[in-house]
């Protein structure tokens, strides 16, 4: 059985750039659509019999309805083809409130032919399918959500709430057809699992699955979302345990990230992978420097940067140190010249202040214990009164208990 797993679409990410004049859409999320567009032209044209997407339509729980539009015309083309979907739901499809919709709801609700939300954790066999496979679904998992799903008190849930899972999961593979092949898709966390900085979209505490519940030999292929980082967890291993990562670069922490969705060929007790790389994804450039002379400081920053022919397009960041005093030597104006071809160009300025801590006339250095040193250091530094007290006070019990 063929298979096409992708996640964290983030579609309305649209936090850098201009809107498309035609679409009124923002150009970035056209990036994001393209991208999408791709993925499902791959499902239609390649005869898939089943789509799993892991999670994560949007950057948050309440879209634009424009956005909606967008991402509903590309899960219909979908039914229409007779493509079986299963729409896991994230932690940003998901809204914190009891009694709420979650953000794909609508696919449940209006009946889509061949489109099912998987909302709850919950197992679906091949007559729920229609297809020789069975698949265990777990959403993004709130606490009232999982609750519901075993039947256990809110205590017992806020303490043992992976081994309950673990327990819930185990309990569907006992009862799992033995003939046919079996999937577990989790939008989720995993032990061992390597993050990219996509963690400043991430919204909430994280659940993090064990490895060795989703590294089951039971299990011929694991369908993951959350971590924007493309991985397999069980490299050269049966069952396959993937992240496929984000279908575009969401920040700068995904500057050195190639983008994928994966078509699987699944078989029981062997499962071959085919990692499909998104091809024209918008590069973002990140460049950092620090400026140790007052002499063609202009000059200098440029040289930090790549030739105008890979700005073109970029997605640019350029971070500069330098002192103070060397402020009205930068020429932004020059830079946004040399960067004018970049899709979106940033300049980050940080002036280094020198902090000098000035003792009292009847005290020396080391006239001072660690941490009477550590209290004037504290006293010069920028944090607030708060933090140095806490800073301080830990300290002090580190020093004591050595």
């Amino acid at each position: 059985m063929k298979l096409l797993h992708f996640a964290d679409a983030h579609i309305d990410m649209a936090n850098y750039g201009r809107h498309d004049p035609e679409t009124g859409l923002p150009l970035r999320v056209l990036d994001f659509l393209k991208s999408l567009d791709v993925i499902i032209e791959a499902a239609i044209t390649e005869k898939v019999d089943l789509v799993i997407f892991a999670g994560d339509a949007y950057r948050d729980r309440s879209p634009a309805p424009t956005f909606q539009r967008e991402w509903g015309k590309r899960i219909i083309r979908l039914s229409k083809a007779n493509i079986r979907t299963l729409l896991l739901v994230g932690n940003h499809d998901l809204s914190p409130a009891l009694g709420r919709a979650n953000a794909i709801q609508e696919f449940e609700t209006l009946e889509i032919p061949h489109v099912t939300v998987l909302a709850k954790p919950q197992f679906l066999s091949a007559d729920d399918l229609g297809l020789p496979v069975q698949v265990i679904a777990i959403p993004w998992i709130s606490r009232s959500g999982l609750m519901a799903a075993t039947d256990t008190g809110p205590d017992e849930v806020f303490t043992n709430i992976e081994q309950r899972l673990t327990e819930l999961v185990n309990k569907w593979l006992d009862k799992k057809d033995p003939t046919i092949p079996v999937i577990l898709t989790a939008h989720a966390s995993v032990q061992g699992a390597k993050f990219g900085s996509e963690r400043t979209v991430m919204l909430g505490a994280d659940l993090v699955l064990p490895g060795s519940l989703v590294r089951d030999p039971r299990l011929d292929y694991v369908a993951l979302g959350h971590i924007h980082k493309p991985q397999d967890l069980n490299e050269n291993a049966h069952p396959p345990v993937i992240y496929p990562g984000s279908i575009e670069r969401v920040d700068f922490g995904e500057a050195g990230d190639d983008k994928f969705f994966v078509i699987a060929d699944i078989t029981l007790g062997k499962t071959s992978v085919q990692w499909r790389k998104l091809e024209n994804i918008r590069p973002f450039i990140d460049r950092r420097i620090t400026l140790d002379s007052a002499e063609n400081v202009t000059e200098a920053l440029k040289s930090a940067l790549p030739s105008a022919e890979v700005l073109d397009g970029a997605i640019v960041r350029l971070t500069v140190d330098y002192v103070r005093e060397w402020d009205t030597l930068i020429d932004e104006p020059a830079l946004r010249r040399y960067t004018e071809a970049a899709f979106e160009f940033h300049l980050i300025k940080r002036p280094q202040i020198e902090a000098r801590i000035r003792l009292p006339a009847n005290q020396t250095v080391s006239s001072l214990s660690p941490l009477e040193l550590l209290d004037q250091y504290w006293r010069a530094s920028d944090a607030e009164d708060n933090e140095k007290d806490t800073l301080q006070k830990m300290a002090k019990e580190i020093i004591e208990e050595e």
